[in-house]
């Protein structure tokens, strides 16, 4: 029998997906399952989106430009300027989702055996593109009971070797919700300057930072602007995850030459997807501004409801629509696979990302979830019942 790859053996399986064959076999049972787990919205998509593909009239559906539309880019150029990223047509390659675009980012910036730097928990996708790539994930450990800030300079510093090619931030944070200072991201500016890295800054969040500071772009950030590579998507900000639209934004002439070649060996990015992506930046204000109330809502909820039951602890997140919570339990695997398996109160259930998933360092976040509040406030309401009596179960079988 052939063997299969060594990369396909060490290639991790996603902590966000892989309970679901669990999640569906209690759905078949007949069980309510409430989708904590995965950062799909259920806010509508703009109509404005919507209406691009019901009004399309074209005989033919065609390859598009390898690197993106002309009409979107410029789009999206526009757009970037509303939060003083000043970027250039040229500067902006559209890419099937923002998972593309990072991938992209590592096979056009790394050999095999570079490292980058990336504080954890971190974005679980981050280490299979790395794999996919033959480069390393390093990471520098934040911890929840600093709500998850970014660690000294001198724990980057301590990591940085020959191979060290860059540092990679997701702003604000997926998994934590955490958004960055500009004292921290000052801080990255001068050891990405200091060491001659790539800053790699996944931003797919900006649309959702809840503090009264500026939103602070890596972009933002100066003397190292031919440093930065930008990874964007319209999945989140526009609730579209399915159209897969991203973009891979960098000033660096021979970096976007060499992304351009991956884009031309997949072809291009979806044309229907970026029919809709370039009509919804169109969507109106009040759209943006009911998304963003409403995200504002469910955290406060959330996050008040969580910390209202004995031995839960969530710090409060300050951006994207996620949190990682404490649970007063041992092994939060056991306990996530155990809430699809066999628990069910009033014939429902909780759905959570187990947070290891998002470490690399072993025995790290062993009692930690990943939640998303991507659900309705009723239904967050009843999910923290069923956590609730969960736990209670869980923790009186012994």
């Amino acid at each position: 029998m052939p063997k299969i790859s060594k990369r396909g053996e060490v290639m991790p399986a996603s902590p966000i997906r892989k309970l679901v064959p669990l999640a569906n076999a209690a759905k078949e049972r007949g069980i309510k399952v409430y989708h904590l787990n995965i950062g799909q919205p259920d806010i509508p998509t703009p109509e404005i989106g919507l209406d691009a593909v019901r009004n399309l009239d074209r005989k033919v559906l065609e390859y598009s430009p390898s690197e993106g539309l002309m009409s979107l880019r410029r789009k999206l150029r526009d757009y970037y300027k509303r939060f003083n990223i000043d970027v250039e047509v040229d500067d902006i390659i559209v890419t099937t989702g923002g998972s593309e675009a990072v991938l992209f980012a590592f096979m056009a910036t790394l050999d095999p055996g570079d490292e980058i730097i990336v504080p954890e928990p971190a974005y679980a996708n981050y280490m299979a593109f790395a794999i996919s790539a033959g480069a390393k994930i390093v990471t520098v450990p934040s911890t929840i009971e600093t709500g998850f800030e970014l660690p000294p300079v001198e724990k980057f510093e301590e990591l940085i070797t020959p191979r060290t090619k860059g540092i990679l931030i997701c702003n604000p944070n997926n998994p934590t919700g955490y958004l960055y200072t500009q004292k921290e991201m000052d801080r990255l500016r001068d050891i990405v300057k200091k060491y001659d890295l790539f800053l790699y800054s996944d931003e797919v969040y900006r649309e959702f930072c809840y503090t009264g500071a500026p939103y602070i772009s890596a972009f933002h950030l100066k003397g190292i602007e031919n440093q930065v590579v930008l990874i964007d998507s319209v999945s989140k900000r526009y609730s579209e995850c399915g159209i897969r639209v991203g973009a891979l934004i960098t000033k660096h002439e021979e970096l976007k030459k060499n992304v351009i070649k991956f884009c031309q060996a997949r072809l291009s990015p979806p044309l229907l997807g970026q029919i809709v992506a370039e009509a919804s930046i169109d969507a109106p204000a009040d759209y943006m501004l009911m998304t963003y109330n409403e995200y504002v809502e469910r955290r406060k909820f959330l996050i008040d409801g969580l910390n209202r039951i004995p031995g839960v602890y969530s710090p409060i997140p300050m951006g994207a629509f996620y949190t990682v919570v404490s649970l007063p339990v041992e092994d939060a695997d056991d306990f996530c696979q155990w809430c699809l398996r066999e628990f069910s109160y009033e014939g429902e259930t909780v759905f959570m990302a187990p947070a290891s998933g998002f470490y690399t360092t072993p025995g790290l976040g062993r009692n930690e979830v990943r939640m998303a509040y991507v659900l309705e406030k009723d239904d967050l309401a009843r999910a923290l019942v069923v956590l609730e009596q969960a736990l209670k179960t869980y923790n009186a079988r012994k």
